[in-house]
């Protein structure tokens, strides 16, 4: 089932997003080296109640997961991608850090994730996975409106992620989003313009461009959770919430705190 929300529950929506997106600023200002990942955990855990709202993870038991969850944010680092299970490690100057993170608050959900690199260290591949993520989903961003298709927007992410080098998996992309976290449709990071689902005002979209440096495949953790690339390279994943509205897409995974 897709879900469309009413102006109302947009509303609501855009203020849930803005405590995911302030959220996360606040906890990237807080990540040094020598931050634990635990330590991020319990800094989520505080901010998302101190907000009023609930996290989308603690319970989240899917099937691809050995829930529950049992954390409040996602922290996958270097090589690790998706589903990152936060565990007792500190990071180093230069790591790459991807916090990804979701909750509600009065009925609907908001989705968002940041990579960074941690301390002073600049790796030029690490930056140039960050900054192709970043000009995927804006690219998505830019073409999704009403009466466009999915597969307009999977075309747009996937461009730029295969122009930059890269190779994409398709079992994990974008998604709906509304009263529940994960929803349909499903949001591949490549396909076909002008195939798939079309776009109308009131739906919200977890869109979601990540990738690999060198491989498309992914492999668990023994944690259940946490997916890392095949070959141990190293990775990257931006998102944010959109609406789509009448006049195109308004992002509502945006801080409203300097």
């Amino acid at each position: 089932m897709i879900e469309i929300l009413s102006p109302a529950r947009l509303t609501r929506a855009k203020a849930t997003g803005a405590i995911v997106a302030n959220t996360l600023q606040a906890l990237k200002d807080r990540c040094t080296v020598g931050t634990n990942l635990l330590d991020i955990d319990r800094w989520a855990k505080a901010l998302i109640l101190g907000a009023g709202a609930q996290s989308c993870y603690v319970d989240y038991a899917p099937s691809f997961g050995r829930g529950p969850f049992g954390h409040y944010i996602c922290t996958a680092v270097n090589d690790a991608v998706l589903h990152g299970l936060p565990h007792d490690r500190t990071l180093a100057d230069g790591d790459l850090l991807t916090l990804d993170l979701a909750v509600s608050k009065g009925g609907v959900a908001a989705d968002s994730a940041i990579s960074f690199i941690v301390g002073e260290s600049r790796p030029a591949e690490s930056v140039a996975l960050i900054d192709a993520t970043q000009r995927a989903l804006s690219a998505g961003i830019a073409v999704a409106a009403p009466g466009a298709r999915l597969g307009d927007i999977s075309h747009a992410i996937g461009a730029v992620l295969t122009e930059a080098g890269y190779p994409i998996n398709t079992d994990f992309g974008g998604h709906g989003i509304g009263s529940t976290m994960h929803q349909d449709p499903h949001v591949p990071n490549t396909g076909r313009s002008g195939r798939g689902y079309r776009l109308r005002p009131g739906l919200l979209l977890a869109l979601e461009p990540w990738v690999m440096t060198d491989t498309a495949e992914l492999v668990t953790d023994a944690d259940g959770w946490t997916l890392r690339s095949a070959t141990g390279c190293r990775t990257a994943h931006s998102e944010h919430t959109i609406a789509i509205t009448t006049t195109g897409a308004e992002i509502m995974t945006l801080p409203t705190m300097s």
